[in-house]
């Protein structure tokens, strides 16, 4: 029996195009170990650790964290799966960060979820929460009774600083300017595998579809569209 090879798979996208959703799928229907920087970075904060303590003081002064600590943090991280298929999210963001990357592991696809902004800006500024409860609304597919009031209080709604118009926008220009060369790089490698649309439960099925091409589905339920 031919043991297949181990996947090395990236997701890419920005804020809001559901990659936490897909990311969710994936993991769930082939198995994969999904390690997001994000997480790992809060982790390390968290737990005071020495790189943590170093990322916190970038991030406290709003700056960036530095190619080569990212770099240490997820490739240490990796050296621990390196029996299991993975699934990377949030690294790399840079080309520095996907040459180092390169130099300890070989990338077999980079899915990028290519939503286009103004539908990620439409879906992140509908978010409205009620503070003291924490109960979110989101006006295009589960609005408040009466515009801008909570339900349950009739007390006003608030939009978080990272949902607000200006907000979004500046974050969606961030990550262009910083993963277009990224995406660019894998494309030229020809690892690169965009799926566009506008709604998540239309993308995925092709990704499934894609995916299903390089692992076998290990969940249980065997339904006819995954979700």
């Amino acid at each position: 029996m031919v043991v297949p090879p181990l996947l090395r798979a990236v997701i890419m996208g920005p804020p809001g195009s559901g990659k936490g959703t897909v990311s969710a799928r994936i993991i769930k229907h082939f198995g994969v170990k999904h390690l997001s920087s994000g997480d790992l970075l809060r982790d390390n904060m968290q737990k005071k650790t020495e790189v943590g303590i170093l990322a916190k003081s970038y991030i406290d002064q709003g700056q960036l964290i530095p190619d080569d600590i990212m770099t240490q943090l997820m490739l240490n991280e990796l050296k621990g799966l390196d029996q299991y298929n993975w699934l990377l999210d949030g690294f790399p963001r840079t080309v520095a960060q996907a040459e180092a990357l390169d130099k300890e592991c070989h990338i077999d696809t980079v899915i990028d979820l290519d939503v286009p902004f103004e539908t990620i800006k439409c879906r992140l500024t509908a978010r409205w929460i009620h503070p003291a409860s924490g109960r979110v609304y989101n006006l295009e597919f589960n609005p408040p009774k009466v515009q801008g009031i909570d339900d349950f209080t009739g007390e006003p709604l608030a939009q978080r600083d990272d949902d607000k118009p200006e907000t979004v926008s500046k974050r969606l220009q961030a990550y262009d300017a910083q993963t277009k060369p990224v995406l660019e790089y894998y494309r030229k490698k020809g690892l690169l595998k965009s799926f566009s649309g506008t709604e998540t439960n239309k993308i995925w099925p092709c990704i499934y579809a894609f995916l299903q091409t390089k692992l076998p589905d290990v969940s249980q339920k065997d339904a006819a569209i995954p979700r």
